[in-house]
Parts: C-alpha cells; sequence; structure tokens
C-alpha cells in the first residue's frame, strides 16, 4: 500500500523534482548533483534524510553509497541544500556532529535515510 501511495505520488509530479511523502522536494541539478529544496521548519536531518530516500528510492543505488554536501554551511536562509555523489566535491562537513566513521563530509544513503524515521517520530508520534 505504502508503495502504491509513492508511485501515484511521483506520477503526479513534474520530472524534473520528486516529493517525497515526508514533504522535502529533491530537484536534480545534473549526472551527480541535487538539491533538497527549503522548507520552512525543516531541520538539517530533514535535508539528510530527504539526500538519503532520493539516492535509495529514486536513483535506485545501494544504501552504501556515499552522499556529500555540496552546499557549504551555514546555509543561507530561504535556500535549500545542495548534494552530491561525487566526494572530491564535498564541503568537507555534513553539518551534523557525528563520532566514528569517515570525516569527508559525506555520509551512505542508509545513515541519512535513518533521519527520516526521527521526522516520522517527531511529526506523527506527539500526543496532544
Amino acid at each position: 500500500m505504502r508503495k502504491l501511495l509513492l508511485l501515484a505520488l511521483v506520477a503526479a509530479l513534474p520530472a524534473h523534482a520528486f516529493q517525497f511523502p515526508h514533504r522535502m522536494r529533491v530537484t536534480p541539478l545534473g549526472q551527480a548533483d541535487f538539491r533538497v529544496e527549503f522548507t520552512s521548519g525543516a531541520e538539517l536531518t530533514d535535508y539528510w534524510c530527504a539526500a538519503g530516500a532520493h539516492v535509495r528510492e529514486r536513483l535506485g543505488m545501494d544504501g552504501r553509497t556515499r552522499i556529500y554536501r555540496l552546499t557549504p554551511e551555514p546555509r543561507k536562509r530561504g535556500k535549500g541544500i545542495d548534494f552530491t555523489l561525487d566526494k572530491s566535491r564535498s564541503t568537507g562537513s555534513t553539518g551534523i556532529s557525528s563520532f566514528g566513521g569517515n570525516d569527508d563530509g559525506g555520509m551512505s544513503a542508509n545513515v541519512a535515510f535513518q533521519y527520516c524515521f526521527d521526522y516520522e517520530i517527531e511529526m506523527f508520534g506527539r500526543s496532544n
């Protein structure tokens, strides 16, 4: 059922942009680059979530594929974040504090995708 909903969302959007169910829109910028568009109220982890989901779900790449931040910190107000699959173009920082692993400004699509679960819990797990 969830896959059917995702396919319906994809079919309803223009070919140049992809809207994930968790409200973030991704626009391809070239062969290895893409932008997660600005969304009011989004946290940095939401941008990484969308980047991971884009690489895994839209591009169909392996979850071990590394994603690198292309937009330098800090992100300008009202602007999205550009990402790349090209390590040589990394800004050298993800913007997220982490311990261990590679310190190269990137993370695997699987790690980035894990931030999607934080968003779902925050948005839908609150009791009123």
